[in-house]
């Protein structure tokens, strides 16, 4: 299933994208007043768990198979996205997970997960200009595959791991490199507004399978930078897991954005990076997960 969130009179709704357009899901509930509880967000949805799950495949088959179908779905071109997961409690990050960003950047490869995080003040949608920091003149993109956990998870093992995922979703991890590396801690380069765009959809992992082979990749004005496989994670999805959830309980809607892969701006000789520039539109693409647009705007 591919959930998404738009905006729609100030206020955020879940959607599900079908091959017929994307059904509105509040819309469905209240003209069709299904016999079953659905989950009416997509934090409920997450939190919901299997059965939540259940409830929103019955409403979509219930909507389509309705008189009042065309009432309740939106053509996707039309819509104002938001972030696909709205209220993540955590957002953490694992920087330097692929061997060879690690190597184009000249940095050793970890030996641990390297962590760190950012803040809901990130979050924006598909479709949305980011301002670009008065503040910098170096910023960078970064795809990357984010795990957005489904149930709460705490030493559970690499074997387990994969079983507390709700989904997955595509975010482009922009990064101030000229703050990142002011100081010996990323957080400042990193948690800007909208350094996160997040979408435009939330796949759930029934749909993705094996989240360690899939393609990835960003182009910045339609050119190719990056181009990659997931495989080329230094620790995997469920490694990640794992080590985290033996440091802090990971909770439902917690995100998790898993590195990026060679290619960046940061991973060029010095007299050869060019930096994201007002105009510049970057499109993040992963495997099943789909395609993510933002133009970078000056403030």
């Amino acid at each position: 299933m591919k959930l998404l969130t738009f905006n729609q009179n100030n206020a955020s709704r879940l959607g599900i994208q079908t091959d017929s357009g994307v059904l509105d899901v509040v819309q469905a509930v209240q003209q069709l007043s299904p016999a079953f509880a659905v989950p009416t967000t997509v934090m409920e949805a997450i939190q919901g768990g299997a059965a939540a799950t259940e409830a929103l495949h019955q409403l979509v088959h219930l909507a389509l198979e309705s008189d009042e179908r065309q009432t309740l779905l939106h053509n996707e071109e039309h819509l104002n996205y938001g972030p696909c997961v709205t209220e993540p409690a955590k957002i953490i990050c694992v920087g330097l997970n692929y061997r060879k960003h690690a190597e184009e950047t000249n940095a050793p490869i970890p030996q641990y997960p390297i962590l760190f995080n950012k803040f809901n003040n990130t979050l924006t949608g598909h479709g949305h200009d980011i301002a670009l920091p008065r503040v910098t003149k170096e910023v960078d993109y970064e795809a990357e595959l984010v795990i957005v956990i489904g149930k709460q998870a705490k030493y559970v093992s690499k074997e387990e791991a994969l079983g507390h995922v709700y989904g997955y979703c595509c975010v482009n991890d922009l990064s101030a490199r000229d703050l990142q590396m002011r100081t010996a801690q990323w957080l400042l380069g990193k948690s800007c507004d909208d350094f996160s765009p997040l979408g435009p959809y939330l796949v759930t992992a029934d749909e993705v399978g094996n989240p360690n082979d899939l393609k990835i990749s960003t182009t910045v004005n339609g050119k190719v930078r990056q181009n990659s496989n997931t495989a080329d994670m230094i620790f995997h999805c469920d490694e990640i897991v794992s080590y985290i959830s033996q440091h802090m309980t990971l909770y439902p809607g917690d995100i998790i954005l898993t590195g990026t892969p060679e290619g960046v701006v940061l991973g060029d000789p010095v007299d050869q990076r060019v930096y994201l520039k007002d105009g510049d539109v970057v499109t993040i693409s992963i495997e099943k997960l789909g395609s993510l647009t933002n133009r970078m705007v000056s403030e």
